[in-house]
């Protein structure tokens, strides 16, 4: 036998509503605020990822992954929606 599905939801509907308006209104959805310092870390990085790896790359490099970049975006666009 399997086990019966459990519903995170509560079965009052008081606690129901009164879940569904945390969520509505709470500005962070359940998520903690971010370290600012870490964002700028991050992005710090981020920043120099592109250049550094192109300093890197042979010509020959750069250039077979251009076309394996540009084939990628062409691959997309034939998609039927």
């Amino acid at each position: 036998m399997s086990k019966p599905k459990r519903s995170r939801k509560p079965n009052d509907p008081n606690k129901l509503a009164a879940s569904i308006v945390n969520q509505v209104t709470n500005p962070h959805n359940g998520l903690l605020p971010k370290n600012p310092a870490a964002v700028a870390l991050g992005r710090l990085g981020g920043l120099k990822g592109g250049h550094a790896r192109a300093k890197r790359l042979t010509a020959a490099e750069r250039s077979e992954s251009a076309a394996l970049a540009a084939k990628a975006r062409w691959a997309k666009k034939r998609k039927p929606k």
